[in-house]
């Protein structure tokens, strides 16, 4: 009997050192209010989607998004990253509090109705993956300073632009919490695993 409490006790002890809930870090430099690190956040902002529908930082209230930055004409990397995000936008179907953030950095040619018709050309539904439109100094200022992603134009670069191929994951209080390569299958597996940790969080 002591031998089987011993064996209970030791399984529980080595549980509750090993079988802890994973948490997933935040990104970011963090400034100290009093004893507490606040990390950034993402900043305001308002843009039209591929509806044209205003999706802005208060829409994203409650919710879990991933973002990336792309642009429709790109030769490069963009045509495996909207592939990659489709493999998370299939995954996370059923996953109200997941939402899909492909910011274009080529309003000039990614129109609204450009970008509509991509939408519908993929198949995927508005409420769940939104292709933002906004102005090329307000994108590109999101990219720098709250995803810390690299985007800009680029007369010599393949499709005019040089951008980062990286999905951001961010919680609903619009902390970072991850940063993947979109360009990679295995990256878009850890992406997902991370998503049902962070859907854990409380």
């Amino acid at each position: 009997m002591k031998y089987v409490s011993f064996v209970l006790f030791l399984v529980l002890t080595i549980c509750s050192m090993g079988c802890q809930q994973k948490k997933l870090p935040y990104l970011g430099n963090p400034v100290t209010e009093g004893s507490e690190l606040i990390y950034p956040k993402i900043d305001e902002f308002s843009m039209l989607d591929q509806d044209s529908t205003p999706i802005s930082d208060q829409s994203l209230n409650g919710k879990i998004h991933i973002a990336s930055f792309i642009f429709l004409s790109c030769p490069t990397i963009c045509p495996q990253m909207n592939a990659q995000m489709k493999e998370v936008y299939d995954e996370t179907m059923g996953m109200e509090d997941i939402v899909l953030l492909s910011f274009s950095i080529d309003p000039k040619r990614d129109t609204i109705p450009a970008l509509k018709a991509y939408a519908d050309k993929i198949g995927v539904k508005r409420e769940k993956w939104h292709f933002l439109y906004g102005s090329p100094q307000d994108v590109f200022h999101l990219a720098e300073k709250s995803y810390y992603a690299i985007a800009y134009p680029d007369s010599t670069a393949p499709g005019g632009f040089t951008h980062s191929g990286g999905f951001l994951l961010v919680d609903k209080d619009l902390h970072i919490r991850g940063v993947y390569d979109g360009t990679s299958r295995e990256e878009t597996k850890r992406l997902l695993a991370d998503i049902a940790i962070l859907r854990k969080e409380k």
